[in-house]
């Protein structure tokens, strides 16, 4: 029976869906569609959005064309409408995956008037003979789910969106209903614009979700996090992200192997196997899913009580979207998110040979979410205002780690000033790295060539380093003395409150940032990987490498180098076994060096009760040391280290790294046979007296102390020589 418009709404619902009442704004939307206006709704994911079309395509005369942008998408929703209907017609879907004989009763039930729902791929809708057919039956209205993938700056766009509107105004003139759960003001602005529909009634509920806790952690001994944090939440429900399908296939067998149910879904697997695992995780025949990206969109599983994401999401609306997942149901729904700054690098490679626009909103969407995982500020808050909505952060009641576990507060005023000072005198025309340079004094062909060297407050802030300075402007912009102009790819504006700051500024306090300066992999770059979990004994262990390194006249480096000293902040090992499995140790270093440091941290996990990680015995995957075999084997045999990588289809930087590991875990390696093809003796004595006489092992150090004359892989490559020979 089809329900008139001037019947009860209330009554429609409870009929179809068995609801007494609405959530949120869902009766206000509905009776707007109702009554013919076009609509925009951002609502957050597990707010009911979907309702909201279904329930006016259900009372309205003729068939609502919704444009979904994934096959399993439309299959999950249709398979939800026909469950609360006595026929399967009532719904459909049109795409890519129906043959012709099942696309012929498709139409069929649309020109019986059956069908109240079709839901269409937007490639099916460009189709000649779908808009011919679809221009012969009677539309109720367009609704455009996920409407995000219309705008560029969307994370997940679709260029066939924006074709939209010109193919809706072929088809019929009907109420348009724009619907998403991720937009921020410029793409919800840019959705508009793209459907000629500003004159819409735009619904937005608050993006707040007040019972997800939101953590991020360093990424290192993360295959055991993972696996202890599963363990504790045993029996419900979890979604694992990772960004690629390798990746994938190895945490689920990781997992497995544990104990824990889990299943593996990307686009590798044939459609009949993707199907399968994600109605099993549907059924609770499984308990977690490692996926990609690709899986979640519309899985409408209200008990999803965790969300893990290894890698972390190309942007900050990704990112809300999957952690969305969680608690659907408003009950607990933990969101961990792993994060090492080498993850950005990776994601930035992949902007690599796009239009130089689409990789400068990429790239501007990567430095959100950096933001977002090094920030102290309450990470619901940072959420809510990159969304454009005020949160005050007293009402996260602690549902963050960063309000959990509050970092050290600071009187910032003169910082705060110093920096929106800059921005003015910058005229507002730069973006916060270039804004952070400027202040340290850093001196570029752009400083000079826009005489920005010359301005009052250049260099005024070199007492402090560029990382200090970024999270100045992060604060500032959450406090909203600042805002960033989107169109160009983030510069600095000032705020009336900025103005306001500079005219009389008053006592601000400024939160002591998380320093994710130290990763596991020494490279090129300003910003990297991760913090040390505890500080006290990691200053006691660097005081023992120190005095050993002065007793024994060897660089404190050559015994256990920083990555070392921190994995053993987090792991406690306490026999010289333990400490063989610490990065970059080995059984050889654990045993000439090994003794004062598990005496020392034997004594401080005992003094302070520490429960180590490494009590939580986590089984590991079959050993893959099959390509550090073939390397020793074939670098004793002299083979060149080119033909090494090529004779294993990987790169020269692969083979570099799996050397470095096998020297650092304390493995002699000789490699003067490559060296001399490549290096001159005096150039190969010139960087080994450095590596004698230097502070560290850094290779950033060593390549500015050397000006360039050396690449990074010769730099490492003495690298090599010199720990083995000093180390080992």
């Amino acid at each position: 029976m089809i329900i008139t418009k001037e019947q009860d709404i209330k009554g429609a619902l409870k009929q179809y869906f068995g609801f007494n009442e609405f959530k949120g704004k869902q009766e206000p939307i509905i009776k707007n569609i109702l009554a013919g206006n076009n609509t925009f709704v951002i609502m957050p994911t597990g707010a009911g959005k979907s309702l909201c079309y279904q329930l006016p395509a259900l009372i309205c005369e003729g068939t609502a064309i919704i444009v979904s942008p994934l096959i399993a998408l439309m299959k999950n929703q249709v398979d939800a409408i026909r469950h609360i209907s006595d026929s399967d017609s009532v719904a459909h879907f049109l795409n890519s995956s129906l043959n012709k004989t099942e696309i012929k009763r498709v139409k069929e039930d649309i020109i019986a008037g059956k069908t109240k729902l079709l839901y269409v791929a937007p490639e099916s809708l460009t189709k000649k003979e779908n808009i011919d057919f679809l221009t012969s039956v009677k539309i109720s209205f367009f609704a455009i789910d996920e409407a995000h993938c219309i705008s560029e700056w969307g994370h997940d766009f679709r260029p066939e969106y924006r074709r939209l509107r010109t193919i809706f105004e072929e088809i019929s003139n009907v109420p348009i209903i724009a619907l998403t759960a991720t937009a921020t003001p410029k793409v919800q602005h840019d959705i508009q614009k793209n459907l000629q529909m500003l004159d819409a009634t735009v619904f937005k509920m608050s993006f707040n979700r007040d019972n997800l806790f939101y953590e991020v952690r360093p990424k290192r001994e993360i295959e055991k996090n993972i696996v202890k944090f599963i363990k504790e939440k045993e029996g419900k429900s979890g979604i694992v992200y990772c960004l690629s399908r390798k990746k994938v296939e190895e945490i689920a067998e990781l997992l497995q192997i544990n104990g824990i149910n889990a299943l593996p879904y990307h686009a590798g697997l044939d459609s009949h196997m993707r199907a399968k695992h994600q109605d099993m995780f549907l059924m609770e025949d499984a308990d977690v899913i490692v996926a990609t990206i690709a899986f979640g969109m519309g899985i409408d599983k209200p008990d999803v009580r965790f969300v893990i994401h290894h890698d972390i999401p190309k942007s900050l609306e990704s990112y809300y979207q999957e952690t969305g997942r969680a608690g659907r149901d408003g009950g607990e729904g933990h969101c961990l998110t792993f994060y090492a700054y080498k993850d950005i690098e990776k994601l930035e490679k992949f902007l690599h040979g796009k239009p130089i626009a689409e990789q400068e909103i990429g790239r501007q969407l990567l430095s959100e979410t950096v933001s977002y995982a090094e920030t102290s500020v309450c990470r619901r808050k940072y959420i809510l205002h990159y969304f454009g909505e005020k949160f005050d952060e007293g009402g996260c009641n602690c549902m963050c780690d960063n309000c959990k576990n509050p970092r050290e507060k600071f009187e910032g005023k003169n910082e705060v000033y110093t920096f929106l000072k800059a921005v003015e005198e910058l005229k507002e025309t730069q973006k916060a790295k270039y804004v952070c340079n400027f202040l340290i004094g850093k001196d570029t062909q752009e400083t000079k060539s826009y005489r920005h060297n010359e301005l009052e407050t250049y260099g005024k802030g070199k007492e402090h380093d560029f990382i200090f300075w970024n999270a100045v402007s992060r604060q500032c912009l959450v406090h909203g003395f600042l805002t960033k102009e989107i169109e160009s790819y983030g510069t600095l504006k000032l705020t009336d409150d900025g103005h306001a700051f500079i005219k009389k500024p008053f006592s601000f306090m400024l939160l002591k940032e998380h320093d994710y300066s130290l990763d596991e992999d020494d490279s090129f770059t300003a910003q990297k990987g991760a913090a040390t979990s505890d500080e006290a004994l990691y200053k006691m262990l660097v005081e023992l490498r120190k005095k050993i390194s002065k007793e024994k006249d060897i660089p404190p480096f050559v015994i256990f180098q920083e990555p070392s000293l921190l994995d053993m902040t987090i792991q406690y090992p306490i026999t010289v076994e333990e400490l063989s499995n610490i990065v970059g140790v080995g059984t050889g270093k654990a045993k000439r060096y090994g003794k004062p440091f598990i005496s020392l941290i034997s004594q401080y996990v005992e003094q302070n009760n520490i429960e180590r990680l490494q009590d939580f015995v986590v089984k590991s995957m079959v050993n893959k040391s099959v390509l550090k075999v073939h390397i020793i084997q074939n670098v004793d045999r002299k083979m060149p280290l080119d033909d090494i990588a090529t004779s294993k289809g990987i790169t020269m930087d692969d083979v570099i790294d799996e050397i470095e590991g096998i020297v650092g875990s304390g493995t002699k390696m000789n490699i003067d046979y490559y060296l001399n093809e490549v290096l001159d003796e005096e150039d190969q004595s010139d960087i080994y007296d450095y590596f004698l006489e230097a502070d560290s092992d850094s290779l950033t150090e060593a390549f500015a102390e050397f000006d360039g004359d050396y690449d990074e892989s010769h730099l490492r490559l003495m690298r090599i020589k010199f720990m083995s020979e000093m180390a080992n």
